[in-house]
């Protein structure tokens, strides 16, 4: 539920509220101290939750995702554990690039969303891909959305890419 309400502000007003991250990551290292003995269960959620960070700061770093959208990733790593965080980010990196694609064909972009992406791999750098300073946050893809779907499909189905 609470990656669904952070689906809804990230949608609605670009924003993934701190308090909403701070539950999911409590709530998170709760359950995985509940599922598993104590200790293994508080390992579990730390290094998910640091992998979850990890993967996408390089992200945020470069402009490509706002800080929001880290911290929720990160949070749901903790319920997740390092395994599952793993094949969650993959699964939402590809949920990411439809989202990207489908906003480009919405806004007629897409001959300068693929110039980008050309020019990315072709200089070898993500710089490239991050928004642009006058971009308005109404055109901003709305990352979080992607990160909740990549972690619900992971919690629903355990065995996918596995």
């Amino acid at each position: 539920m609470l990656l669904v309400i952070a689906c809804v502000t990230d949608v609605r007003w670009r924003r993934i509220p701190n308090a909403l991250v701070l539950t999911l990551a409590i709530t998170g290292f709760a359950f995985s101290v509940w599922v598993d003995p104590w200790l293994v269960g508080l390992g579990r959620a730390m290094s998910g939750l640091a992998l979850g960070f990890g993967i996408w700061i390089v992200f945020f770093i470069i402009g490509a995702i706002g800080a929001g959208d880290v911290k929720l990733f990160a949070a749901a790593g903790a319920w997740l554990g390092p395994a599952a965080t793993w094949r969650a980010a993959l699964i939402a990196a590809a949920v990411g690039g439809v989202l990207a694609l489908a906003m480009l064909v919405r806004e007629r972009r897409t001959r300068k969303g693929l110039e980008s992406v050309m020019t990315s791999i072709s200089t070898r750098s993500l710089a490239v891909l991050a928004n642009s300073p006058g971009t308005s946050k109404s055109r901003q893809l709305p990352y979080g959305v992607a990160l909740a779907c990549g972690a619900l499909v992971v919690a629903w189905i355990p065995g996918i890419l596995t």
